[in-house]
């Protein structure tokens, strides 16, 4: 029988809050125990809490509607007695999130966050569970800072990353990429909105997203990087640059991927690498790792977001369009759902990970 663990969600109302508690619903591992949001929030049930405002397409399981919402900071003890662990999703500014996070860690709960605060400070790990898993060694290090035995800070690296990082990442320990530069397609869920609540972005595209391109050119880095001294020391190489768009689309991040080698390959042994390629997840059976992470398709007009997003429940990496460009060495395009993969899903894949690897037991 596989260990079990108590859960919390922090920042439960908002839309990855939402998408926290539709992938812990049946999980074989978590169970969802407490639910936090803002002080406007607290003391009322789940459902009063969203006034309507579940987006999601499924419903909302019957067990958290009657759930009382408790406050996310100033009943961090509480939460923490009553959970092994807690996601955060919360809206807040950086350096109060920081403190946020913090205060969980300290209080002995390990966070696993979706926000992006942390995702630079050096003994925290930003995971994309596939590639960088042996990062969490760092957290040992964390504990010594924070003092304490159980609690510390993980968290996801941003949500477009998820498309086009795991297609290069193999290929670089192969052939050395360089050289890339990227433009990616990010879906109105990448902003928390929908249609109705967006309308501004039907028929229409924004040529900017606040903070999305540095993000995009930075984290790579670190995914690169390696531990030493109880740090994680961001790599100086690929060269990433970016530029990102909003478009009109519900749920999925597209990229456009141009990339340099350092020894050229030929397209057979980019898509042979591609194929074999395997993480740390698919090698646990995880409950959310997808059996095939980076599937190629080979028609000229795919992958599309609609067809193709929900690939694996949403937390595969689908590429196509693979062809030899006159600048670059080759360009190609990638696709993986921005509120799956990149973000509920995958801080869900990346809590599994450490569960797995001992670095989150259950309290009794």
């Amino acid at each position: 029988m596989e260990k079990q663990y108590k859960v919390g969600v922090i920042g439960a109302t908002g839309m990855v809050g939402q998408r926290f508690i539709t992938l812990l619903a049946d999980h074989p591992w978590f169970t969802i125990t407490a639910l936090a949001a803002s002080a406007r929030s607290a003391g009322k049930t789940y459902e009063e809490a969203l006034g309507g405002r579940w987006v999601m397409k499924t419903e909302c399981p019957e067990f958290v509607k009657k759930m009382t919402v408790l406050d996310a900071t100033a009943d961090i003890e509480k939460i923490a007695a009553a959970v092994d662990f807690v996601f955060c999703a919360v809206d807040m500014k950086k350096d109060e999130i920081k403190a946020l996070e913090t205060a969980y860690a300290k209080a002995e709960c390990p966070v696993v966050s979706n926000n992006s605060a942390n995702r630079f400070t050096p003994d925290v790990p930003m995971l994309i569970p596939e590639l960088n898993n042996e990062h969490i060694k760092v957290i040992d290090a964390q504990r010594k800072r924070l003092g304490t035995k159980r609690g510390f800070i993980a968290v996801k690296s941003n949500c477009s990353l998820q498309s086009y990082v795991p297609a290069l990442y193999p290929l670089d320990e192969k052939f050395g990429v360089e050289d890339v530069l990227v433009c990616t397609y990010q879906a109105i869920s990448g902003a928390g909105k929908t249609f109705e609540r967006w309308p501004e972005m039907i028929d229409n595209v924004i040529p900017y997203i606040g903070g999305e391109e540095e993000k995009s050119e930075k984290e790579p880095l670190k995914i690169w990087g390696t531990v030493e001294n109880g740090e994680i020391v961001p790599a100086t190489h690929p060269n990433f640059t970016a530029q990102c768009l909003r478009v009109p689309v519900s749920d999925g991040h597209m990229a456009a991927v141009f990339v340099r080698f350092k020894n050229k390959p030929t397209k057979e042994q980019i898509l042979e690498v591609w194929k074999n390629f395997k993480g740390r997840p698919q090698e646990l059976c995880l409950p959310h790792a997808p059996k095939q992470f980076l599937n190629y398709f080979e028609e000229d007009n795919m992958p599309q977001t609609k067809l193709n997003r929900d690939l694996e429940g949403g937390m595969a990496v689908s590429i196509g369009r693979l062809r030899e460009d006159t600048q670059y060495d080759y360009k190609f395009v990638c696709l993986s759902h921005n509120t799956l993969r990149g973000a509920a899903g995958g801080a869900v894949l990346a809590a599994e990970l450490l569960c797995a690897e001992g670095y989150i037991e259950p309290k009794n």
